[in-house]
């Protein structure tokens, strides 16, 4: 799967001109966190989210800073923050550098820069020209269509290949043994913490023809002494 099954195409955007209240106001009727900045041609110049409007004059949340502190950040730095907090307009507020993706982008390189950047969305661009956006929620959209395509139907036994490819898992100990009568399965073992156990139940869940698990392993702090 990659972003262009998942990503949402009717972006709304602003122009670098916006004013800042207009911004606010978008985001607010929209219901969105964030809104890409392009120019006339719908080429990407930035990102403007709620981030970069919670320190505002206005309101009084621009960044405190102490005079060591002002002595002892860069003038540069301390000019940037008197822009974030007095602009009147996206191009003066928006983030410039912005990480992007393609419409060939797998869904799993997307999710790895949510998690490494701290991001929610990333806007997907064919030669810097703005042609969608994939978010947290398109993610969980495209999982619960996952979901809703593979109900449970009339399915074969699980095979031993199916096993034999889930015991392969780094995390699976070597002391499980797993027996399996014509879909029912039964768990017999040791591990070392319930997180293992939890896992071995969970990866069984999700072989088709899996239809009952009687889990008979024993959690290593948990063993009965009569064991």
């Amino acid at each position: 799967m990659n972003a262009a099954d998942i990503m949402v195409t009717n972006v709304i955007t602003v122009r670098p001109d916006t004013s800042v209240r207009k911004v606010a106001e978008i985001l607010l009727a929209r219901r969105i966190s964030a809104l890409p900045v392009v120019d006339e041609a719908n080429n990407l110049l930035g990102v403007i989210s709620e981030a970069d409007l919670i320190h505002r004059a206005e309101v009084g949340t621009e960044r405190p800073y102490s005079w060591w502190l002002e002595f002892l950040t860069a003038q540069e730095t301390l000019a940037q923050d008197y822009i974030k907090a007095h602009a009147r307009l996206a191009a003066d507020i928006m983030t410039r550098k912005v990480v992007t993706v393609t419409a060939d982008t797998p869904v799993r390189e997307i999710v790895n820069l949510f998690e490494k950047h701290g991001i929610k969305r990333v806007p997907v661009v064919a030669k810097d020209k703005l042609v969608g956006i994939v978010s947290r929620a398109d993610l969980v959209q495209a999982l619960l269509r996952a979901q809703q395509a593979a109900q449970p139907g009339e399915e074969a036994p699980p095979s031993e290949d199916a096993i034999a490819r889930l015991k392969s898992e780094p995390w699976w100990p070597g002391n499980v043994n797993v027996v399996i009568d014509n879909g029912a399965v039964e768990l017999w073992g040791v591990v070392e913490s319930q997180v293992q156990k939890d896992a071995i139940r969970v990866a069984l869940e999700t072989i088709p023809g899996v239809r009952t698990i009687s889990n008979k392993i024993y959690v290593q702090a948990h063993i009965p002494r009569t064991l």
